[in-house]
């Protein structure tokens, strides 16, 4: 519950940034084109977001015949999640990932690595798929479009102002002072709400993931397992593709230093902390 209260906040904060920035950089006309512009281009990532992703992955989709194992894993928690069976398929990388992709329920799909097939026991695996199933019951890749949509938009209305020069509300040029600061600043604070939104969704999606499973100390184990595989195996199709790398249940990007904040994924240690804490918590 409070995952999804923060992601409401978070979702009302860039929000107001974006009608702010525009009023001030942009003017009325300036942040309307600015908002159509992003949607155009986040509603065709959004739409397409499944085929894109899965062929610059080379993923193959499996069935009951190529993959029976995995395939009837699948299955079995997308009936106890109680949504429509995913396509499913495997990515032929080393480095132990996966993630989920998408439009809707109906259009979602599931992919993971061949190094996550080897790396983790069947409940590991059972707890990362979950994991992903979440993600597709929670309709995150459509909140995510509508988060990148308006960080989009916010970056679009400070390129404006940073060649146009910014207009207030009234179209009257604004403080050029003020507008280069917004300029600069605007969309490093869009991107930090982003990206805030983004570490909300993972941490539900944990949550959604040890609750379709039943076992949140095999999505823990699993996460460990992940982080320790990961550090020295790259996920060569993230690299290629890095703007797809927030997808998988763990970064294979994220680096050190600042990366609580400017991380699309939370730290793996809260992450096993929470969900450990839930295998201990009392049933209601």
């Amino acid at each position: 519950m409070f995952n999804l209260l923060k992601t409401a906040v978070l979702m009302a904060a860039i929000t107001a940034l974006f009608m702010a920035i525009g009023s001030l950089l942009g003017g009325q006309q300036g942040m309307l084109l600015a908002l159509i512009v992003a949607l155009g281009m986040n509603f065709f990532s959004y739409w397409f977001s499944d085929k894109l992703v899965l062929k610059m992955y080379n993923a193959q989709q499996v069935d009951e015949t190529s993959a029976p194992q995995f395939y009837r894993m699948v299955q079995q928690l997308a009936a106890n999640a109680k949504l429509p069976m995913p396509k499913v398929y495997i990515i032929n990388e080393d480095a132990p990932n996966a993630f989920a992709t998408g439009r809707n329920p109906d259009h979602a799909a599931v992919a993971a690595t061949t190094g996550i097939l080897r790396t983790l026991s069947e409940r590991e695996l059972r707890g990362v798929m979950a994991h992903e199933l979440a993600h597709v019951r929670h309709r995150d890749i459509l909140i995510s479009t509508i988060s990148a949509t308006m960080a989009g938009a916010i970056s679009m209305l400070a390129n404006f102002a940073m060649f146009f020069g910014g207009r207030d509300s009234e179209g009257r040029p604004a403080n050029p002072i003020v507008g280069l600061m917004v300029a600069i600043l605007a969309p490093i604070a869009a991107g930090l709400i982003q990206m805030a939104i983004s570490r909300a969704r993972e941490f539900e999606a944990d949550r959604g993931g040890a609750e379709i499973s039943g076992d949140p100390r095999a999505l823990a184990s699993a996460l460990q397992k992940i982080h320790q595989a990961a550090q020295g195996i790259p996920l060569e199709a993230a690299e290629r593709h890095p703007e797809t790398a927030q997808m998988m249940i763990m970064n294979p990007l994220s680096g050190g230093g600042l990366r609580g904040l400017f991380s699309t994924h939370p730290s793996t240690e809260e992450r096993v902390e929470r969900l450990l804490a839930m295998s201990v918590a009392p049933a209601h």
